[in-house]
């Protein structure tokens, strides 16, 4: 009976110290997965903060094409609230966006040659460079969580402690292609503005 009785402390002390290094390392994972979190945000509020002051410079030089002007403003105030695969989707707009505003500027030499829409540019790729970059980190960390959630034994426990699964920092592939600039849906160009840049299909012209 005594023999049975230590088997059986033993195995419950077995179980608990399982349940213990399962749960804490679920911890470490899902923290290492908000530290990425965080650095991720970092990159995307100081991008809000860089993003005033270039609409500001491109205002002064292309003043009629407030379309993607608008659009930039509205897309800036998503990348700081919501979830993480709202923000993901609105970085990943504001991305396709900036690429308009950088393809605009050349049209217009003075604007291109500007000193602070140079800085403010090439703040803003590094901005994004480092999102990328550090995107790649989160992305990793969520799925090592993921998986040890979703795994035996992970996943008897998960439920239990109420570990559940992170979502991805996405970028659709369509994000690495170049920019399309087209701003038909805008009026037209204030006088003395060169015209609005419009792209071409490709394939056979439009018979007149």
């Amino acid at each position: 009976m005594v023999l049975l009785e230590i088997i059986v402390a033993a195995v419950l002390a077995i179980i608990l110290l399982a349940i213990i290094v399962i749960y804490n390392s679920f911890v470490q994972k899902r923290n290492r997965v908000q530290d990425a979190w965080a650095q991720i945000d970092v990159q995307l509020k100081r991008r809000y903060d860089l993003i005033p002051n270039l609409i500001n410079t491109v205002k002064g030089y292309a003043a009629y094409e407030r379309g993607v002007l608008t659009k930039v403003t509205a897309l800036r105030s998503s990348i700081v609230t919501g979830s993480v695969q709202q923000k993901a989707d609105a970085n990943n707009q504001l991305s396709q966006a900036l690429k308009s505003i950088f393809a605009v500027a050349e049209n217009y030499p003075d604007l291109k040659a500007s000193q602070n829409f140079q800085m403010l540019q090439q703040e803003l790729e590094g901005t994004e460079d480092k999102i990328a970059f550090v995107r790649t980190s989160y992305n990793d960390y969520v799925l090592d969580f993921n998986n040890a959630i979703q795994e035996f034994p992970g996943n008897v426990f998960a439920g239990m402690f109420h570990f559940t699964r992170q979502d991805f920092f996405q970028a659709p592939p369509e994000a690495a292609e170049p920019v399309k600039v087209d701003f038909s849906d805008l009026n037209g160009p204030s006088q003395g503005q060169p015209a609005a840049p419009k792209s071409q299909p490709k394939g056979k012209p439009k018979s007149q």
